[in-house]
């Protein structure tokens, strides 16, 4: 299958390019941007100086002539602008931006502040989160690819809410991100000298992945209550943290907490649960697809403590987005995506 990559400069389009260039079952027929066309990428980006693709114009009729898939690895309010001609034109459409996660358009307007892609679009969107969702992905003719904070935060609380374990009031997720989740473009906030040796909280109850992470949550438990959602930017280039803290509905021990995650998940190749008495870290997952989870239990206030790991750009973006091509294809999932992570 030919794939073309629609904002191949940014963060996870680069990273696309990465994983598409060995895939066994996807070949790179295009790479587009919106103002560096006639380029070569490795002008852009020196680490790809070895590859000869020239950027071109994002022109909808020309890109479906050479592709039968899109990755559209764009800033928010383009793909609601882009997905309509290419689900028109009959290519299948691989949305990594936040513009077709919400089912709710007045919602997408609140926490984005752009308008909203046609409602016919927003309903035939189905939401690529590949371990809960495969069963509808396979047929689907547009993927909403999920967010980094999201892809953590309900791998982690998947199983509790969907074995009815949770209470879904008074959760609490407290969430940390490597740099490169704020995407390429320069600003104050991300400047080295403001975030070397700093770690600083931000979008204090403003997140735009708060409605997309309760949307699940609500379909998984009617009983699901609004959560408490932070995020931090720590000084590291990769890697997400989710810290979750969920009342649960009954008294139970870690051990059954880890045996519940590893009944699971015992399908899911990506994600992995640690053993008693460990917690991941991100580095254990950098540059890989995997989603590593840690559990405890606290007998003093019947709550469950849950660790969710993932590299931002992988799991939490373009490593996702294969997995769900994969799964379109009827490839096995994992094709393409089985690496070690990176260590050190």
């Amino acid at each position: 299958m030919k794939a073309s990559i629609v904002g191949a400069t940014g963060y996870g389009g680069l990273e696309l390019i990465r994983l598409l260039r060995h895939h066994p079952h996807l070949e790179i027929a295009s790479l587009h941007t919106s103002s560096r066309f006639g380029r070569k990428i490795h002008e852009e980006s020196p680490h790809l100086l070895h590859m000869e693709y020239t950027l071109e114009e994002i022109v909808p009729e020309e890109i479906a002539k050479k592709a039968d898939i899109v990755f559209l690895a764009t800033p928010s309010g383009v793909s609601a602008q882009l997905a309509p001609d290419f689900y028109k034109l009959g290519v299948k459409v691989i949305d990594l931006s936040g513009d077709l996660r919400l089912k709710n358009p007045g919602d997408y307007e609140k926490w984005y502040k752009h308008s909203p892609a046609p409602s016919e679009i927003l309903e035939e969107a189905e939401y690529g989160l590949s371990e809960w969702n495969a069963h509808n992905i396979k047929s689907a003719k547009i993927v909403a690819n999920p967010g980094c904070y999201p892809t953590a935060t309900l791998l982690g609380l998947a199983p509790l809410y969907t074995e009815k374990w949770a209470t879904g009031q008074d959760v609490i997720v407290d969430a940390k991100s490597g740099l490169s989740g704020a995407g390429k473009s320069p600003s104050a906030a991300t400047h080295y000298s403001e975030i070397n040796e700093n770690f600083k909280i931000y979008k204090v109850h403003a997140h735009q992945h708060v409605p997309e992470i309760e949307q699940q949550l609500g379909l998984w438990n009617v009983d699901s209550q609004p959560i408490s959602f932070s995020t931090h930017l720590v000084p590291m280039t990769r890697g997400i943290m989710a810290t979750m803290y969920v009342k649960l509905r009954r008294h139970t021990s870690t051990q059954e907490l880890i045996d519940l995650y590893k009944t699971v998940y015992e399908n899911n190749p990506f994600v992995r649960v640690q053993p008693m008495n460990s917690f991941p870290c991100t580095k254990q997952v950098y540059g890989s697809n995997f989603c590593d989870i840690g559990i405890a239990f606290d007998e003093r206030t019947n709550k469950a403590t849950i660790v969710s790991v993932i590299d931002n750009l992988m799991k939490g973006a373009a490593g996702q987005a294969v997995q769900n091509a994969n799964i379109i294809m009827g490839a096995d999932e994992t094709a393409g995506l089985l690496n070690i992570p990176l260590y050190p």
